[in-house]
């Protein structure tokens, strides 16, 4: 257990700011798009995701210690990126009727974090 007290110390710190990054990236979309459709989360997600493929491209490819991945893969991303809220909300979403919302919200959800995804790969190979 004492041997890998420092590799969930990364996986804490990273944790911890993952998910303060998270309810602030959250809160500033929320309050400038409204309530209406999850964009928080939309954004959160497909930023998360973005993060996590330039990370992985650039720990690939410049063989970083496996310390920065449990601090940004694991830690940072796996609390930043949403998944869970997003499917309470699309839950919610279908509760109440809204079914075009639910279906949007699934579309531009996929969609949008695989290119951002797809995007950090790229990005991160060429950083």
């Amino acid at each position: 257990m004492w041997e890998n007290l420092g590799k969930y110390s990364m996986i804490a710190v990273g944790g911890a700011l993952g998910a303060m990054a998270r309810y602030w990236v959250g809160g500033v979309v929320a309050a400038r798009l409204g309530g209406s459709f999850p964009y928080g989360t939309l954004v959160v997600n497909a930023t998360g995701s973005l993060v996590l493929g330039c990370f992985m491209a650039m720990a690939a490819e410049r063989l970083l210690s496996s310390n920065w991945r449990l601090f940004v893969a694991i830690g940072f991303a796996g609390a930043y990126t949403t998944f869970s809220t997003f499917e309470y909300e699309m839950y919610m979403l279908i509760e109440e009727g809204s079914w075009l919302r639910a279906v949007a919200n699934v579309v531009l959800s996929v969609g949008i974090c695989f290119a951002a995804l797809a995007g950090g790969i790229v990005l991160g190979r060429r950083i």
